[in-house]
């Protein structure tokens, strides 16, 4: 049962529409924040691998690299406090926050809903279902896609950072070994330059079902991350 602080009535063109307060504040801020972060982290990754042509000689713009790669490290800092601070608020905060980190993967009947969503998507249904939350389709595609995708990304990119920054630096202390794990550099780099390409056909197909969701199942999906309620028209 919800309580009065969790669900609420809105009244929107004569119909009364329930809504539910899913997303707490920490949890909008930190999607926002990712959102700026990777967008920064995928323009300047791509540059970093097919570098800017530069003329000997030119010296308007021959540190224009360098300042490609401090905006890649920047945001690379930034992503990954932010996903720290997401880990802890989904150990402490309510339900949804911890529902794409710890998805009922052992539940047949979870399962059975999963196949349910993706006839859906693939317009096998008639009717979409309700959720407060992530659709168990989207929770699937979220833990192992975005989630594993972005520790990964994580691990790779600071193991990549660790070989310029010096011997000792906290980098090479704590991600020194994904280069020894992998096998060598070229490796780890090319496995992490997929991974850019693999997150943004994610984040192409996330927008896409977002939008379509908002509209075809009658429930407010991108609102929802700014506002943190969760309104039903039907």
């Amino acid at each position: 049962m919800l309580s009065h602080e969790q669900m609420r009535q809105v009244e929107q063109g004569g119909r009364t529409q329930h809504a539910v307060y899913v997303y707490e504040a920490p949890v909008r801020l930190w999607h926002w924040i990712t959102v700026l972060a990777m967008t920064v982290l995928m323009a300047t990754g791509y540059f970093i691998g097919t570098p800017f042509l530069m003329l000997p000689g030119d010296d308007a713009g021959m540190y224009l690299m360098g300042y490609v790669r401090f905006a890649h490290f920047a945001a690379g800092y930034v992503l990954a406090i932010g996903f720290a601070g997401r880990i802890y608020w989904a150990l402490v905060g309510n339900e949804h926050a911890r529902q794409i980190f710890m998805p009922p993967l052992f539940k047949l009947a979870w399962w059975s809903e999963v196949m349910f969503e993706l006839r859906w998507y693939f317009f096998l249904e008639d009717r979409p279902k309700k959720y407060v939350g992530h659709n168990p389709l989207a929770a699937v595609m979220m833990f192992f896609l975005f989630v594993l995708g972005t520790l990964f990304m994580i691990f790779t990119g600071f193991a990549l950072y660790s070989e310029g920054a010096g011997h000792g630096h906290w980098s090479g202390v704590m991600f020194g070994w994904v280069l020894w794990l992998i096998g060598d550099s070229q490796t780890v780099h090319s496995l992490h330059r997929l991974g850019l390409w693999l997150l943004l056909s994610f984040i192409v197909v996330h927008v896409y079902a977002a939008l379509r969701e908002d509209i075809m199942s009658r429930q407010s999906i991108i609102s929802t991350m700014i506002s943190g309620w969760r309104s039903f028209r039907d």
